[in-house]
């Protein structure tokens, strides 16, 4: 089978030139990795240390088993100790990377209900995008028969773009439905 890299990587690539009028490719923006990352520490701080069926979803989910980060420092006011707990990560990079971004753009994207796209907003200035999902169900991996409590999930898309625009074009040549687009001084504009 074919991943989405190798089925769209020229369209992409002569996109992109022709938009940004550049002709050398190694100037041209990248996806260089993805983030998938869930809070646990709440559940952790109201009494249920059992987070395995947040770490099954998101194995599924990902096709990889997520990493544990634990706290650095007690905060008293939230209840958090030394070493707790706080979340779950997986960083995807390569096949594995492209395959879940098809999934996300092409199935779980539209079964999100009332959907008409993502936003800009969620651009850093510097090219990066950060996407966050409600709910974990939209992908099809996930069974929902035996998963206990719906969570939510933070994707992270790393690029190697200069500024928002660049990476807008990238995202947007390679399928991501945004709601706004980003114009060339880079201000978000409706689309009509």
């Amino acid at each position: 089978m074919a991943t989405r890299k190798t089925k769209n990587h020229g369209e992409t690539i002569e996109m992109l030139k022709k938009e940004l009028g550049r002709k050398n490719l190694l100037s041209l923006p990248r996806v260089m990795k993805v983030s998938v990352s869930c809070g646990i520490g709440s559940m952790i701080t109201q009494g249920n240390k059992d987070y395995a069926f947040i770490e099954k979803s998101l194995a599924e989910i990902t096709g990889q088993k997520p990493a544990l980060r634990k706290s650095r420092k007690a905060i008293s006011n939230f209840k958090l100790r030394k070493g707790l707990p706080v979340g779950l990560v997986v960083t995807l990079r390569k096949e594995r990377m492209f395959d879940f971004l098809g999934r996300l753009v092409n199935i779980a994207l539209p079964r999100v209900r009332d959907f008409h796209g993502i936003s800009v907003k969620g651009f850093d200035g510097q090219g990066n995008y950060s996407l966050g999902i409600e709910d974990c169900t939209i992908f099809p991996e996930v069974d929902q028969e035996t998963l206990t409590r719906s969570h939510g999930l933070q994707v992270n898309v790393s690029t190697k773009a200069n500024n928002n625009r660049e990476g807008y074009l990238l995202l947007k040549a390679m399928g991501f439905p945004f709601k706004e687009v980003i114009n060339e001084d880079g201000k978000i504009v409706k689309k009509s």
